[in-house]
């Protein structure tokens, strides 16, 4: 839970299932997420070694985040994790 447990950890993973992402292509899909915790929290996830980091030598340089094979480890769980929050809500909202 160290390593996935904080808010923008598990969804930065989540995004990266569907593949390698441009750092601001995976920015815009974290919903209120600054600047300062993003830096922050791809650098944790890649310490962790969770994922890559690509540089591109283009002007202007162009970075890329994808799950390394320990990353991609944890699909399950993550797929898992979105269908409970899924039908958590589906729930709340029939309650209503």
């Amino acid at each position: 839970m160290d390593l996935i447990g904080s808010k923008w950890k598990s969804l930065v993973l989540f995004h990266l299932l569907k593949g390698g992402m441009r750092s601001g292509e995976l920015q815009k899909t974290l919903k209120d997420i600054s600047n300062k915790m993003f830096t922050q929290t791809v650098r944790e996830l890649e310490e962790d070694q969770l994922i890559q980091r690509r540089i591109f030598p283009e002007v202007p340089p162009r970075v890329e985040y994808e799950l390394t094979p320990l990353g991609k480890s944890l699909e399950g769980i993550l797929i898992q994790m979105d269908d409970w929050g899924r039908n958590v809500i589906e729930d709340i909202k029939k309650e209503r």
